[in-house]
């Protein structure tokens, strides 16, 4: 009678050993990568979800939780940021920088990088140096330069609204620049010239095909030159009257050095979630108007074109 050999049962790996084995395969995409990324996303995002979960906290602990309230949004009639006269003006100071920020940078910036990317003439690659100062000029630097100049050059100016929304302005075009330069260069003056082949001036050119084309950086533009705007603390500081000037991150910095409410937290999150939503609109509506570009693979050259200095 011939005896039929069980099949060998071989031993489950460990959990540690399969997720060892995930990270050392040669022939897979680098673990470690990503790991390390969603290791610094949760170290990065755990912090402000705190922040965020405080900001409704039903008592005045920002370290207990208590249950959830709207209290510091709303219902408290005396500390909250819709009945504290401090934290509401410093919300409608951001938000006006912000906008005007957005009205007075981007159209300055849009011309500056039409005319940077099509001069080639001697003094192009140190004018297109020049334009990017801002962007590598850390921001107290930047902030006392501003003091100084309004303080001695332009003293007709005295700090307050008028002179935070220049200093947001000066710091802002650069980044406009860089976003609309890169749509420049990854659309080409093909279309330009086809305009005038057919007959069309510069301006009709200007305004009928190259304006459109830019719409998806323009737009994206305005919303990295509104989050940049409210979230500034520097420049803001440097040139705040004090009072009705002070913008929510200068009164959350105030706060936090004596004893902070939870109404802190709530200010800074309707700023957060301002910002995003704001940033989210912009993102969106590049992908919308490039949606085509993207899948010839065009799009995705746009910013590394963008500092191309040469």
């Amino acid at each position: 009678m011939t005896t039929v050999a069980e099949p060998r049962v071989r031993p489950q790996p460990s959990t540690l050993t399969r997720l060892r084995g995930w990270l050392r395969n040669p022939w897979g995409k680098p673990r470690a990568l990503v790991v390390v990324t969603w290791v610094y996303i949760l170290w990065s995002i755990v912090p402000v979800l705190i922040a965020v979960q405080f900001s409704f906290n039903a008592t005045r602990s920002r370290t207990v939780w208590d249950g959830f309230s709207d209290r510091w949004y709303w219902g408290d009639p005396v500390d909250s940021v819709l009945h504290d006269p401090a934290l509401s003006n410093a919300l409608a100071q951001s938000f006006k920088l912000a906008i005007a920020d957005v009205l007075i940078a981007v159209p300055i910036g849009v011309l500056l990088a039409l005319g940077l990317a099509r001069w080639r003439g001697r003094g192009s690659g140190t004018a297109n140096f020049i334009m990017l100062f801002p962007l590598v000029t850390p921001e107290i630097v930047m902030g006392v330069s501003l003091l100084l100049v309004f303080s001695h050059v332009f003293t007709f100016i005295e700090t307050g609204t008028t002179a935070q929304i220049l200093g947001h302005v000066t710091f802002s075009i650069s980044f406009v620049v860089v976003i609309v330069r890169a749509r420049l260069f990854s659309i080409g003056r093909q279309y330009e010239e086809a305009a005038a082949d057919l007959g069309a001036s510069p301006f009709r050119a200007l305004t009928r095909v190259l304006l459109p084309l830019l719409t998806p950086a323009i737009v994206a533009s305005a919303a990295v030159v509104f989050a940049i705007s409210a979230d500034d603390f520097v420049i803001s500081q440097w040139l705040s009257s004090g009072g009705p000037t002070d913008t929510v991150p200068v009164q959350i910095y105030a706060a936090t050095r004596a004893a902070p409410l939870p109404s802190v937290n709530a200010i800074a999150t309707i700023m957060m979630i301002s910002t995003l939503l704001i940033v989210t609109v912009g993102f969106l509506t590049w992908r919308f108007f490039t949606r085509g570009e993207r899948r010839a693979g065009k799009a995705a050259e746009d910013f590394g074109r963008a500092f191309d200095l040469t």
